[in-house]
Order: structure tokens, then C-alpha cells, then sequence
């Protein structure tokens, strides 16, 4: 009975990583993370699939292998902060309810830009150097 209620939850981190994807409000990697937890306890299948899938699994080795977190995932996260704080604002609300939002995006800002980045692995293409004016 606890196993499908830890798959159950696995199940909907998964579905809310996924829209979290296309959503800038929703966070992906860390309902990944969660979603990877619950199957660990419940199906290692599940768990094999999420850790080796092709898009979801890359953030998820990376957190576990280096506690390390993608440039892509921090830029989005910086631009979710910034557009969530100018939309809250727009829409009124009160000073005392923006400082305290403002207050946790700038620690979690500071805590996901003090990452590591995932390491490039061996195998991975040769990155192209820009060289200004010398082409």
C-alpha cells in the first residue's frame, strides 16, 4: 500500500515537473527531484526510467552526481523571478506582501547562482570559441 502511494506521488511530481516546464511559475527540476525520490521508494523501473530519460534525467544525475544546476535552469529561473515580481506589482499588490516575494526570489536567486555547473562531459562535441574580429 505505502509503495503506490510513494508512485502516486512520484507520478504527479513527475506530471507537475513536465508543466513546470512550459509553465515559469511552476519549478521542474525540484518535482523532479521529488518524483525521483518516490520512486526509488516504489518502482525501480520508474525510478531507472526518470534518472535515464533523455530530457528529464539531465538535471536530476547532475543535482545528485555534483549538486550542480544548468546556466539554461538559472537564467530561467532569473527571468520566472523577475517576470513573476513585475507582474505582482502591476497588479497591485500590497508593498509588505512584494518585499517578503522579493526577499525569498533574492535567497533562492543566490542560493541556485552559487551552483556549481554540471561538469561537460568527455564525450561531449567541442564548444565553438567566439573570437570578435578575427573572423
Amino acid at each position: 500500500m505505502i509503495r503506490h502511494l510513494w508512485g502516486a506521488a512520484g507520478g504527479v511530481c513527475v506530471a507537475l515537473g513536465v508543466v513546470g516546464i512550459v509553465m515559469p511559475l511552476l519549478p521542474t527540476t525540484p518535482f523532479l527531484l521529488l518524483a525521483a525520490f518516490c520512486f526509488a521508494r516504489s518502482s525501480p523501473r520508474l525510478h531507472d526510467w526518470l534518472i535515464n530519460h533523455m530530457h528529464l534525467g539531465p538535471p536530476i544525475r547532475a543535482w545528485h552526481a555534483h549538486r550542480a544546476v544548468s546556466l539554461a535552469s538559472k537564467r530561467a529561473a532569473t527571468v520566472a523571478f523577475v517576470v513573476v515580481f513585475a507582474v505582482a506589482w502591476w497588479a497591485g499588490v500590497p508593498g509588505w506582501a512584494l518585499v517578503v516575494h522579493a526577499t525569498a526570489m533574492a535567497m533562492v536567486g543566490v542560493f541556485l547562482w552559487t551552483r556549481p555547473l554540471p561538469p561537460v562531459p568527455e564525450d561531449a562535441p567541442p564548444r565553438h570559441e567566439v573570437r570578435a574580429g578575427l573572423d
